[in-house]
């Protein structure tokens, strides 16, 4: 991957409030006034791809699901015997015919040159970046799952996608649920209109049991492994930091209203043999995120079974404390209404959505809390934003070897 040229906190800022930070004001792009029936692609069809494109038709109606994209076919295969379970309303929404199902590493570009209007994108988080960037290319609006890369080089790329989407009209939401929750949406804005005076501290936690772990499978190459088994690779998932804790440090961006200045961490691997099933990332993240004012940011994510879980967000201000979704109540799935606000945007019947920005800069502050743990270093965001780290291989082929590891040790001059 090449680099995108050097963001100041600054510039990040500006590029962020020129996207309203979550909506702009404006029509929409192509299919804006388009009320017949909106086509959409799929691409990734793994359980997520599944469940995303489940949450997206029994929301949103006039649609229909005419094209599916995946690297391996009996993903595809898998994913449309499940929609087909999932009951009449959504399997009246599909229509898949085996021309429009792509398979391989360039299956994205084949979905990429037919005619639908949405893709939905469920794909690994090291090949966002690229897909994202191919999606508006090709004038398509998008939903995206999270995070939208694994290092900073991927980052400033979506960035730039970023920016020519919103200057194209091509609406994108992601899939940082918890903004489109209403709990959480009426509680944050209490929060920052007062509710509970300055906020002074804050914490953020993912702490759950191990994801899932392959066995290599006679027959599978070394590529094939990696993607399959994709959540033990810092290269294919980002670490868990990133993958899953992405979440919980977006709530405390919005909450604060911008991402950390600067952060310290630690972490490691407590207990995960050594060996490829479990690839080369840590199993726990300490993170102290410093945000404006001196604000401390207490973050913790693990990979621990048979241990106390806790998913959760906190802050604390001068007049009390909150979880950021205990001052409101109501609302559908989550999962279900932010596809329900994509389709409201794209047909202008809400205001232009671009969640793009937003979301980089939460994966960018989980990244940099890893970079800070592995290489045991205070990073601040300019640094971190603007590092040359590209942990993706340039090339990407079935007949070469993607050996794991080493496991980052802090001291070792680990990039991150």
């Amino acid at each position: 991957m090449e680099e995108r040229g050097s963001i100041s906190r600054r510039d990040f800022a500006k590029a962020s409030a020129l996207a309203g930070f979550a909506v702009i004001s404006a029509r929409a792009g192509v299919a804006a006034t388009n009320t017949d029936t909106l086509k959409i692609g799929l691409i990734g069809c793994g359980g997520r791809g599944t469940g995303a494109a489940v949450n997206c038709l029994t929301g949103v109606e006039n649609i229909k699901l005419v094209a599916m994209a995946d690297t391996f076919p009996d993903k595809i295969e898998a994913c449309l015997k499940n929609l087909e379970k999932a009951g009449d309303k959504i399997w009246g929404k599909v229509d898949v015919k085996p021309d429009m199902q792509f398979v391989g590493l360039d299956a994205y570009q084949k979905l990429l040159k037919t005619d639908v209007d949405v893709v939905i994108h469920a794909t690994p988080p090291y090949a966002r970046p690229l897909h994202v960037e191919a999606v508006i290319n090709a004038g398509k609006h998008l939903f995206t799952e999270k995070p939208v890369a694994v290092d900073p080089v991927g980052i400033r790329r979506v960035l730039a996608a970023a920016k020519k989407a919103q200057d194209n009209k091509q609406c994108i939401v992601t899939g940082l649920q918890r903004r489109h929750q209403l709990p959480y949406i009426e509680t944050i804005k209490q929060l920052q209109d007062g509710k509970i005076g300055q906020i002074v501290a804050g914490r953020a936690y993912w702490n759950g049991g191990l994801p899932f772990s392959h066995l290599r499978k006679d027959g599978w190459n070394d590529l094939e492994y990696r993607l399959r088994n994709w959540y033990n690779q810092c290269w294919t998932c980002g670490d868990n930091i990133v993958e899953q804790h992405v979440h919980n440090l977006d709530v405390l961006n919005w909450v604060l209203g911008g991402h950390p200045e600067k952060v310290t961490a630690s972490g490691g691997r407590a207990w995960k043999p050594v060996e490829e099933r479990f690839g080369d990332i840590w199993d726990n993240f300490s993170c102290d995120y410093t945000y404006a004012n001196d604000v401390h940011v207490l973050s913790m994510s693990r990979h621990w079974n048979d241990t106390a879980n806790d998913v959760s967000e906190h802050v604390v201000g001068t007049t009390g404390v909150s979880n950021c979704q205990d001052l409101a109540k109501g609302g559908i799935d989550p999962y279900v209404q932010e596809h329900i606000d994509l389709f409201a945007a794209i047909r202008g019947e809400a205001p232009y959505a671009n969640e793009l920005f937003r979301t980089a800069e939460s994966t960018m502050t989980a990244i940099m809390g890893r970079m800070a743990a592995y290489t045991g270093e205070e990073l601040t965001w300019d640094k971190a934003l603007n590092s040359d780290l590209s942990i993706v291989p340039e090339v990407l082929d079935f007949d070469k070897s993607y050996p794991v590891g080493p496991i980052p040790v802090p001291g070792k001059k680990y990039k991150g």
